[in-house]
């Protein structure tokens, strides 16, 4: 029989079709080993290519040339120009579309990717993702900043190059402001951070656990939405990402980098997301709020019933997927 989890963080109800359960190694993606070079001439993110997207904002550079560029998007959601106003008529409301979009290149090596890239470089563009965030939230404009990774083409990414995006925007998203409620009433019941509760639980349970380092811990969610779908959470309360402190994002590099090469290693390099969630800076002390960040590789579709139910359907049994991934074998030449 199927069974029915509710995710305590989203609230939203899993289907973990037992029935149709699948093994871990039924995700392993079938595709032929590409050899990607580490220049691409005709790649706007490789280097010399820097007059083809706009000028950077930040910058990170050695003795060889740029390590990390920050640029606005070419092609924005949103406009840097303008002011914030809000305009209704009847039911109807709108908010101009004004606040930030930048791309983080992440390194000027085309043929990377988190999991392989080395632990030194992950640090420094974790380091530019604190520093931007801070950055980007200095804009009165902006109420919610929202940072991402796409890669592959079933993450949504055009571009191979590995790169990042973070967004300001002038509104809060209705789901965050969910979640942001929800923690705000497990809070009130019980007096405790609902995050930091479920760090507790999970290591307490234990089977879930795919790392478990200093400052962060990494799970399969209880009712993860999907197969291999990775929580990240800083152990210690914070409300805001860019709170992190300097051995922090080292162990959030090393934590990172181990989980993408499991994952990299143990189903043939998914393409996948990832996003950090996280309050705003004058969150960063809130008793409720807690950043994560969640990652979720694409080797599973999403159906009409999900569409048409707002519920998930998950054919891999979350313990199942943590104890696959603990037990991969990382090649110590990408450790």
């Amino acid at each position: 029989m199927s069974e029915i989890r509710l995710n305590t963080i989203t609230r939203e109800w899993v289907i973990i079709a037992k029935e149709k359960v699948k093994k871990p190694e039924d995700f392993i993606i079938v595709k032929e080993q590409e050899r990607h070079p580490a220049f691409l001439k005709t790649c706007p993110f490789c280097p010399g290519n820097e007059a083809v997207t706009p000028k950077e904002t930040f910058k990170i550079c050695d003795e060889k040339g740029w390590k990390i560029r920050v640029v606005p998007n070419k092609f924005a959601v949103l406009s840097r120009e303008g002011e914030r106003a809000r305009t209704h008529t009847g039911l109807y409301k709108n908010v101009n579309g004004v606040g930030t979009h930048e791309v983080i290149i992440e390194t000027p090596v085309h043929n990377l990717t988190t999991a392989t890239m080395p632990l030194e470089q992950l640090k420094e563009v974790i380091q530019t993702y604190r520093d931007r965030f801070l950055e980007v939230y200095r804009d009165q404009r902006v109420e919610h900043v929202i940072l991402f990774k796409n890669s592959g083409s079933a993450s949504g990414t055009t571009i191979e190059h590995p790169h990042s995006q973070i967004v300001g925007i002038p509104v809060t998203p209705l789901h965050i402001r969910s979640r942001i409620e929800n923690a705000m009433r497990f809070f009130d019941d019980t007096g405790e951070c609902l995050m930091c509760r479920m760090i507790k639980d999970e290591l307490n349970e234990g089977t879930r656990i795919v790392m478990d380092t200093k400052h962060f811990t990494a799970f399969v969610p209880y009712a993860a939405l999907s197969p291999f779908h990775i929580w990240i959470f800083s152990k210690r309360h914070s409300g805001f990402f860019a709170d992190m402190q300097s051995e922090e994002i080292w162990d959030l590099a090393s934590n990172l980098k181990s989980i993408m090469g499991r994952l990299y290693h143990g189903l043939n390099n998914p393409d996948f997301n990832y996003v950090v969630r996280s309050g705003s800076s004058c969150e960063a002390n809130s008793g409720f709020i807690h950043w994560y960040l969640s990652i979720v590789p694409r080797v599973a579709m999403a159906s009409g019933f999900e569409l048409g139910s707002g519920m998930y359907i998950n054919p891999l049994i979350p313990e199942s997927a943590a104890e696959y991934l603990r037990n991969v074998k990382i090649p110590e030449y990408t450790q």
